[in-house]
């Protein structure tokens, strides 16, 4: 068994290394699976907790309004002035079949301000509104 170096037979071997490229293609894919879950985050929170909820819509399709603690309001992870919403809801709803809007209030948002999103949901047009929570874990062993 011997090897073609490539000066022995006076031609030079003209083989595709593709070692290089394998390891960058996986360095850039592992990026991408580490990255692409940070982009579809939107707005820090902490959720109340309820035991019968169901499982957390992807938000990368829906219209999701949030409502920090200190009462600012965001449409699709953007901040929206009060008087905005209205219209910014009526724009992101615009071509959509399904006009669902998914609210995330924080633990600490107050009422008030929960209920103008609300309303401001309801003067542009939207009837089906959706409450997002955590799935509040049960410390028995029997539960669910």
């Amino acid at each position: 068994m011997s090897m073609d170096l490539g000066g022995a037979k006076g031609g030079v071997k003209a083989d595709i290394n593709v070692t290089p490229l394998v390891d960058v293609m996986l360095v850039l894919l592992i990026i991408m699976m580490l990255i692409t879950p940070m982009l579809n985050q939107g707005v820090a929170m902490r959720l109340p907790q309820a035991t019968n909820s169901a499982d957390k819509p992807t938000t990368q399709d829906n219209t999701t309004v949030a409502v920090g603690k200190d009462g600012s309001l965001y449409v699709n992870s953007k901040p929206v002035a009060e008087g905005e919403m209205a219209a910014k809801i009526t724009d992101a709803l615009e071509g959509k079949k399904e006009k669902v809007v998914y609210i995330k209030a924080d633990e600490e948002a107050l009422y008030s301000a929960v209920m103008t999103a609300m309303d401001q949901l309801h003067q542009a047009g939207v009837e089906d509104i959706a409450l997002i929570t955590e799935h509040r874990r049960t410390s028995g062993g029997g539960g669910q």
